[in-house]
């Protein structure tokens, strides 16, 4: 399986668009660039859709109109820009590699669609647009995949993570959320299966600890989270632990990023990462 990390900042990016911090202007200085988060698995899963996705689709070149499923984590703009969607087809997009494509989320996504898209999608796009309510722990099959929904610890009404399967290979997507609730350990516990091949962990903060109410992680918390995960036997040694999601309230240097790699024993994600599985 390929994981293409396409964008791996927070909703604010880096550098953050109205800030002028002293992180931020030496990310303009040096040319970094984190946009908002966006995964692509196998070409063909897109695990959210941010306002960047157009930056993704130029610098990287993937061929988005391959993409046949989105899945959504919650409706926050930064994770699901829902207008852009009234751009495939018609005039706006041709000779598309695939026809039809299907986004799987909570009500509230399906329902941020309709609003956003509702004044411009033309019929005739539209129509090759299929939505589906996902709920926490009710397996979803669609083509090769099986996914299994999780509870998130985040502010959108029922925020969403996600375990995905595909031939074998197993991928846990956790983010955006603060520490995980029992209920997901005991769900996962269920459906066994042995460890992940790589596991994606929201490190918003960092090295700043987070409170116990936080919507997202840092490292501190996604060593709590990879441990209860070993303790159910989602995770060992040949669990690939990718960091990403970074805010520049953080200060996610190179050297930092670096000190978490050795420290944490994770992979700390860029813009346009890769990895097989």
């Amino acid at each position: 399986m390929k994981i293409e990390f396409l964008g791996t900042g927070a909703a604010e990016g880096i550098p953050a668009m109205f800030c002028n911090c002293a992180f931020c202007k030496e990310a303009i200085r040096k040319g970094t660039v984190r946009s908002r988060t966006q995964v692509l698995l196998d070409g063909e899963l897109s695990i959210d859709f941010p306002p960047d996705a157009f930056y993704h689709r130029a610098r990287s070149g993937a061929d988005f109109s391959a993409i046949r499923y989105v899945l959504v984590t919650h409706a926050h703009q930064d994770h699901f820009f829902a207008n852009d969607f009234i751009l495939r087809g018609y005039k706006y997009a041709r000779e598309m590699t695939e026809t039809d494509l299907n986004l799987f989320g909570s009500e509230e996504t399906c329902e941020i669609f309709c609003e956003s898209t509702r004044r411009e999608l033309r019929p005739e796009i539209g129509e090759h647009i299929r939505l589906y309510v996902l709920s926490a722990f009710e397996e979803a099959r669609f083509g090769e995949w099986k996914v299994y929904p999780l509870k998130a610890k985040h502010s959108s009404r029922e925020p969403l993570v996600f375990l995905l399967e595909k031939n074998g290979k197993r991928v846990l997507h956790l983010h955006d959320t603060g520490l995980l609730p029992d209920e997901d350990y005991e769900y996962l516990s269920k459906i066994g299966g042995g460890s992940v091949d790589l596991v994606t962990l929201d490190c918003t903060f960092l090295y700043d600890r987070a409170d116990a109410n936080a919507r997202h992680m840092g490292l501190y918390e996604n060593a709590e989270v990879l441990r209860k995960l070993e303790e159910i036997g989602f995770a060992d040694s040949h669990t690939k632990r990718v960091i990403s999601h970074f805010s520049h309230n953080a200060s996610p240097t190179a050297e930092k990023l670096r000190r978490a790699e050795e420290e944490f024993g994770v992979i700390a994600a860029y813009d346009g990462m890769e990895i097989e599985i």
